[in-house]
């Protein structure tokens, strides 16, 4: 468990939560638990829908693709044009629901504006919506009901528990409303036994919060958001930005150079909650298909 302290020298150097090392870890367990499932004739399976040429949601899907083929996780994509219509995208949804080999369903998002994102994520099958976004996950959340939990939140949970943080009693501050991260990540935190606040783009002097959170989960996406004098000396700082800068270089929401000199733990960007999510996707996956094999069994 970290403690913190408020006496310390500027020397102190925050330790690096290691997303990569940790999500290499917790795949080589869900490749095992994939085998056992091969040994039953089961093997799971995801089925990705891409909408558009949005370049980054390509490269996103590749990456699942590939992380999937990595643990035995049989996936495919169905591409489709931007101009699909709404009715055509739902009728596929509603074959993939009715796909006993199909396991997981995913909807690359965004979607293009004139398709009704939450009618599309609502007619995923709840025990199918291994990304955590139908209404019914979400909403569990807050009875701790839910199916699956949404992945970037589920990867930050994951997170502090490897690093031993014992969430009880401890001030967390979720800089960040949205409902693909904020808000489940509060309600994820809540659940563990934290004290959460949440702030947003209209929060007045985000410094009075955020530097009183024993850990500060940043999801703003503003690059350098959060700077030394903003945290609370030996916080453990969870870093889910990701901004391109002008020059090409990756950054987070946090001034990590800065805030290392003074948090207990950093994520980095590059390389901290990034590769959990995918690998969080992964996980969910491997539950949907443990469940159904269970029911079947």
């Amino acid at each position: 468990m970290y403690v913190t302290h408020t006496n310390l020298g500027d020397c102190m150097t925050a330790r690096i939560i290691d997303g990569v090392a940790l999500a290499r870890s917790l795949r080589i367990g869900i490749a095992d638990r994939v085998a056992a499932l091969a040994d039953k004739g089961v093997t799971p399976g995801l089925a990705v829908i891409l909408v558009g040429e949005d370049a980054a949601s390509a490269v996103y899907v590749g990456r699942k693709i590939k992380a999937c083929a990595a643990v035995g996780i049989r996936s495919h994509t169905d591409r489709f044009a931007a101009d699909i219509s709404n009715e055509a995208l739902l009728a596929r949804i509603a074959e993939l629901n009715a796909d006993p080999a199909i396991h997981g369903i995913l909807v690359q998002l965004p979607l293009p504006a004139h398709i009704d994102m939450a009618r599309v994520l609502e007619t995923i099958a709840v025990d199918k919506d291994v990304d955590g976004f139908h209404l019914y996950n979400i909403g569990g959340l807050v009875t701790g009901n839910t199916v699956f939990s949404p992945c970037t939140p589920y990867g930050v949970v994951k997170l502090l528990e490897s690093e031993g943080v014992d969430l009880v009693g401890q001030n967390v501050v979720v800089v960040g409303a949205s409902n693909i991260v904020g808000k489940p990540t509060a309600l994820m935190l809540m659940a563990e036994g934290a004290t959460v606040s949440i702030c947003h783009v209209h929060t007045r002097d985000l410094a009075q919060y955020t530097i009183m959170a024993d850990i500060l989960v940043v999801a703003a996406g503003v690059p350098g958001l959060i700077v030394p004098q903003m945290v609370k000396r030996g916080a453990v700082v969870i870093d889910v930005g990701i901004n391109r800068l002008p020059d090409g270089r990756i950054v987070g929401d946090v001034d990590f150079a800065g805030v290392s000199r003074k948090a207990a733990a950093i994520t980095p960007v590059p390389g901290g909650v990034g590769p959990l999510t995918v690998t969080m996707l992964l996980e969910n996956t491997v539950q949907s298909a443990e469940r159904a094999n269970a029911i079947a069994a």
